[in-house]
């Protein structure tokens, strides 16, 4: 493609070379320039791609994008320059990729939490109507059974850009990104303009570093994707609701237990069967019905409201909306796996303390026989984490499992003994069973009826880290072969 097809819709200027010269691809890592790319010279926290224009020169970039003038030698190379790098990349991706958003519906979330479940809980709603549809996320970007592993949950704009018009390419009709204030705040998602956009709820998180100086900056970012889409689907219980919609300039419906919402819930109760937690509510307003979240906690509710109110803006029946709720799974998140016996197996991400808090509180809600935490804790992280880690299984769980998770460059032994100071500060009972297989299989084998056993810290990863090596590691697969091994399959 020609450099001057690629910055047609962008404020450019032409510093030296041939605005006719044919660019192959478009490259933000100077490790990974080919010949005729494009390099375009990205600020980060921690590095300025204008350091690196001189490795595009001998590796044969044909142009290079800039902000700030070169002092190096470009010879006959096309120097393009612009205010904002990150701003352009996000609209020259979209040229070079044929804007691939022009043929999806794109939908877009941002929120503190529950963005990833609400990007699950979209797609197996659009799923029941045989609507094939491609995610970006913090479980990387889906396509189909594939999923391509990223960075960021939010990944770089070219690489959102590349993946639509590989979700294009392979049929889907819609695209679902999990849009993080860091991805607005950095241009990721500009150049497309949303059909929908979803605000879940607001509360303190990235704040300082790299991230967000205040949590002014913090909603000011979110609420930029409200300038950005047609549509917007807002919490209207959320406090900082009619924050985020200052300066807006889409059109807004709401969803919440407020009357005055779109999108109404009431009636909310928990429902528990064995190998399954979920939620209960009635739904009123713009669409009447009684709908069954196959996801546990009260909370699960708000995230079945904000995906029911674009799934009914998008025309999508009531009936496939229950029925995609009520069969919804989040790979990874409070993720339940089907097993013998009345008892229930989870799969969660919880690898904190706040984060296994907030779980184990909402596990307790439906009142088990007992609630049992099996977890580890990373190696070469601060200890304290452990310790916290400890101190909250002990406190929410009748009994903890103590194993190993990611050890790193440390002894499992080592890590565990940290831990323990943490249960050392609770009643708590627990054992230890280093080795993560045989800690699953333990608790399966002593598992009681009316049970609630946690697998927590790996979630949706399928590894485990030791001595700087990722060994295959998927929880999912030791399950299955810890009831083989104990005939229970």
């Amino acid at each position: 493609m020609k450099l001057k097809q690629l910055l047609k819709t962008i404020d450019y200027e032409i510093i030296s070379g041939n605005p006719d010269a044919e660019v192959s691809d478009i490259i933000y890592d100077s490790r990974k320039i080919t010949p005729n790319s494009m390099f375009v010279c990205l600020k980060g926290y921690n590095s300025d791609g204008h350091s690196y224009a001189a490795q595009a020169v001998e590796k044969g970039a044909s142009a290079i994008l800039v902000s700030d003038e070169l002092d190096i030698d470009t010879k006959d190379l096309a120097v393009v320059k612009v205010k904002d790098t990150r701003e352009s990349l996000a609209y020259i991706s979209a040229e070079f990729f044929g804007n691939p958003a022009k043929e999806l519906t794109t939908i877009a979330i941002t929120g503190t939490k529950g963005k990833t479940t609400t990007v699950a809980m979209i797609k197996r709603i659009l799923e029941c109507k045989n609507i094939k549809s491609g995610t970006i996320g913090t479980l990387g970007i889906i396509i189909g059974d594939k999923t391509i592993p990223t960075n960021n949950t939010t990944p770089e704009s070219y690489e959102i850009q590349k993946a639509m018009r590989q979700m294009v390419d392979e049929g889907c009709k819609v695209m679902i990104i999990e849009a993080s204030s860091i991805g607005l705040k950095w241009h990721r998602v500009d150049a497309i303009d949303f059909d929908y956009g979803i605000f879940t709820n607001f509360s303190h998180d990235h704040i300082g570093g790299a991230e967000h100086k205040d949590m002014d900056e913090y909603l000011e970012c979110k609420a930029m994707l409200f300038k950005k889409c047609r549509l917007g689907l807002i919490n209207r219980d959320d406090e900082k609701w009619q924050d985020i919609l200052k300066g807006a300039t889409c059109e807004y419906k709401t969803y919440g237990f407020s009357k005055d919402a779109d999108y109404i819930a009431s009636d909310d109760r928990l429902l528990s069967t064995p190998g399954f937690l979920g939620a209960r509510f009635t739904l009123s307003g713009e669409r009447e019905m009684q709908v069954d979240v196959a996801i546990p906690g009260h909370f699960s509710v708000y995230n079945a409201l904000s995906a029911i109110s674009v799934c009914a803006e998008m025309g999508i029946d009531n009936e496939a909306i229950a029925e995609g709720l009520k069969t919804v799974a989040v790979k990874g998140r409070v993720e339940i796996v089907p097993v013998p016996g009345n008892y229930t197996l989870l799969i969660d991400y919880a690898h904190n303390a706040l984060s296994m808090e907030n779980v184990l509180t909402t596990l307790r809600q439906y009142n088990p026989n007992r609630l049992i935490t099996m977890f580890g804790a990373g190696g070469n992280r601060p200890k304290v984490r452990r310790y916290e880690m400890g101190e909250t299984s002990g406190r929410l769980s009748d009994l903890s499992v103590i194993t190993e998770d990611n050890s790193r460059f440390e002894d499992v032994m080592d890590i565990i003994e940290d831990i323990k100071v943490g249960l050392a500060k609770t009643d708590g009972k627990y054992v230890v069973v280093p080795n993560r297989k045989d800690a699953i299989k333990y608790c399966i084998e002593n598992a009681q009826d009316g049970d609630i056993i946690v697998l927590a810290g790996k979630g949706h990863e399928d590894y485990q880290e030791i001595k700087g090596v990722k060994y295959h590691m998927d929880e999912r697969e030791l399950i299955a072969e810890s009831l083989e091994e104990l005939g229970l399959k």
